[in-house]
């Protein structure tokens, strides 16, 4: 190693030292310990661009271990990506700053998704890797390997503590991911103390078992060593790889080496003095990097703009070669390709039938399909249950990449991770689905949906009592809640076919939002005055018979047809009714005031919230005076029919409540 090589390496040191200790507040452990892994990656393998962070064919990085974000914005500052000031690195972790305490997606250039909660980083990483091999499949032609790049991944204990990594790790290994190449940062360190407290397993037989190719590298400072466990990984196309790597947590600092209180906490003054007299550092003011190692980042970063020039003009050889398939690729990159589909009436023809909302869902997909050859997705093993499988689409398998229909296996959490990854790669559309009651097992990964400004789509069927038989276990009545409280998430919950094509339209043609659809398990009936207003999130279903309503239901998906009826029964006892569709209550709030007074009066008072479901997200509609017909406890194990009328959701007991409200 040079002279340059070894100053460039301790330079990532030295400014996450520097960072962490100005903000008073990171984790200088793993970059102290790590810098050498992702400078020896960085510099002398990965392929990318500084000057174009978004070039369709570089290798994608994820910092999984997102808590070591110091190490990667030294990187992203030495390379010279984006606006990445030494200003920035002084403001890490303050308001306003594009240095944030873990790396956010869209917020600093070069950061390829958001890292911190531990192990998502590997489950968007499969994703990415999925999504590189399907659309090589799709494009690539003999001598024009439009995509051919790697997705690299640095994990730590922790992420392989959590039970995402074994979700998503599996999942790898049986697709024979062979372009993902994982590096675990093994210093045997958490928060708590040694990794021996809780984590006595041989994590590389396990990646043996996943399916992966195991590579061992001893000496974690040994830059030769890392770049021949890279290369290995690299020659092996056929299998994932994974590259154990020893180091030491919070190297160069004699007083916390090898100790887990470098992990969280700032060195200190006197221990980053320290650091820089023990790496030999030349400069002693904060944030100085000697000008010849900018040099040399540099001159790394122009390598990187040559091979891309390279790849641009392949593909200009490609586009004379394949206009067709060139003309396709644009589409899978057109953020607006949805919208033809839903400018079309036929989109919005109704077969005017009762059905669950499910078998609904399932035609509509099936029907854009076509139309929509970037969409790709599946089930966590209910893919004929929740109706989510494209027929005629083929099967996403090692063996046959091409194929959309992916199958994520029992892997709720992972699936989650992995299909936000399929986004955030570019180029493709990505759904993924299971039983809303399971909703609770992808939480945390849409709520990175969310955060991200990424259009995920979930598909979650069996919404409510409905489930029937199944029982409580298997009966959503807290999640609808759940959902609703996420920033950034539209939850829609149709209540028939005309809503079912409004939500779909309203996922598909989401740019920054994710979107949730609810869908039933027991039949819904037509519904007269049902329209594409479902897309305001709230509309008018049923208009009252005088010049203004007495009382005002409100209602989602399956209850709606109860309302409906309640409120004819209403109407024939002289009550003046207006019916509320609600299906989905974060776009409503979106429309402006006007509309939303229009549809919900403030001077009407004696409103009814109808939903299988918790009560606890409707207080906003329902005020003071109104009530609540809503789901407040847990189901029971029977047929649905008897649930409905057991727990009140009929147009019987509906009327029966408003008449005592408003005598």
């Amino acid at each position: 190693m040079g002279m340059t090589e070894q100053t460039a390496v301790n330079a990532i040191r030295i400014l996450s030292a520097d960072m962490i200790e100005k903000a008073k507040s990171g984790h200088p452990g793993l970059p102290l310990g790590a810098a050498p892994i992702a400078y020896e990656l960085w510099a002398n393998h990965m392929v990318h661009n500084p000057k174009n962070p978004d070039w369709m064919n570089r290798d994608r990085f994820i910092l999984s271990a997102g808590h070591g974000s110091a190490m990667l914005y030294s990187l992203l500052h030495l390379f010279g990506y984006g606006s990445l000031s030494v200003e920035e690195l002084k403001h890490f972790r303050q308001l306003g700053s594009l240095t944030p305490g873990h790396p956010e997606y869209r917020h600093t250039a070069g950061v390829e998704a958001t890292t911190g909660p531990l192990g998502a980083g590997l489950g968007m990483a499969v994703g990415m890797a999925m999504a590189e091999k399907h659309l090589a499949a799709k494009f690539n032609r003999k001598g024009y390997p439009v995509f051919d790049h790697y997705t690299y991944a640095i994990c730590g204990d922790g992420c392989l503590m959590e039970g995402i990594s074994s979700e998503v790790m599996s999942l790898a290994g049986t697709l024979g991911l062979g372009k993902l190449i994982v590096l675990y940062d093994s210093n045997s360190i958490t928060i708590e103390g040694s990794t021996d407290l809780a984590f006595q397993e041989d994590v590389c037989r396990r990646f043996e078992a996943f399916g992966f190719q195991v590579l061992k590298v001893e000496d974690g400072t040994d830059l030769a060593a890392i770049g021949r466990a890279i290369e290995e990984a690299k020659a092996d196309k056929s299998r994932p790889s994974f590259i154990q790597i020893q180091t030491r947590i919070g190297y160069g600092v004699p007083a916390k080496e090898g100790k887990s209180c470098v992990h969280g906490e700032p060195l200190g003054e006197e221990n980053v003095k320290g650091l820089r007299e023990n790496l030999e550092w030349p400069l002693s003011e904060g944030f100085a990097v000697p000008e010849e190692v900018y040099a040399h980042y540099q001159k790394i970063a122009e390598n990187g703009g040559k091979i891309e020039k390279a790849w641009n003009e392949m593909f200009e050889a490609y586009a004379d070669a394949y206009p067709e398939l060139k003309e396709e690729l644009d589409r899978y990159y057109d953020e607006k390709a949805t919208e033809a589909i839903f400018a079309d009436e036929e989109y919005w023809k109704c077969e005017g039938k009762p059905d669950a909302t499910r078998n609904i869902s399932g035609r509509i997909l099936n029907a854009v399909q076509d139309k929509l050859p970037n969409l790709i997705g599946g089930s966590a093993d209910l893919g004929p249950s929740n109706k989510t499988v494209m027929n005629g689409a083929g099967e996403f398998s090692g063996e046959t990449p091409e194929g959309r229909n992916i199958h994520f296996g029992v892997r709720e959490l992972g699936m989650t991770a992995v299909a936000n990854g399929i986004l955030l790669h570019g180029g493709l559309r990505a759904y993924a689905a299971t039983f809303f009651v399971f909703v609770d097992y992808m939480k945390p990964m849409l709520r990175l949906s969310s955060l991200m400004e990424i259009p995920m789509i979930s598909v979650l069927s069996h919404d409510s009592i409905g489930v029937g038989e199944d029982g409580p276990t298997h009966e959503p009545v807290e999640q609808l809640t759940m959902l609703r409280s996420m920033p950034n998430m539209h939850v829609f919950r149709p209540a028939d076919e005309m809503e079912t094509r409004a939500a779909w339209c309203s996922a598909l043609t989401s740019a920054r939002t994710p979107t949730c659809l609810v869908v039933s398990r027991q039949g819904v009936p037509v519904l007269e005055g049902s329209s594409r207003e479902a897309l305001r999130g709230g509309y008018v279903l049923v208009r009252e018979k005088k010049a203004e309503p007495d009382v005002i239901l409100m209602a989602s998906g399956s209850e709606v047809g109860i309302a409906a009826e309640a409120a004819e029964l209403l109407e024939e006892e002289g009550i003046a009714v207006r019916v509320v569709s609600m299906p989905c209550m974060d776009i409503f709030e979106e429309q402006d005031e006007e509309y939303r007074e229009s549809v919900l009066p403030i001077n009407v008072k004696k409103r009814a919230a109808i939903e299988a479901g918790s009560s606890v997200c409707w207080g906003k509609y329902v005020g003071l005076e109104g009530i609540y017909i809503t789901m407040d406890q847990f189901g029971a194990s029977a047929p649905a029919k008897q649930l409905f009328e057991k727990y009140g959701f009929s147009a019987k007991n509906v009327t029966d409540k408003v008449k005592k409200m408003i005598s």
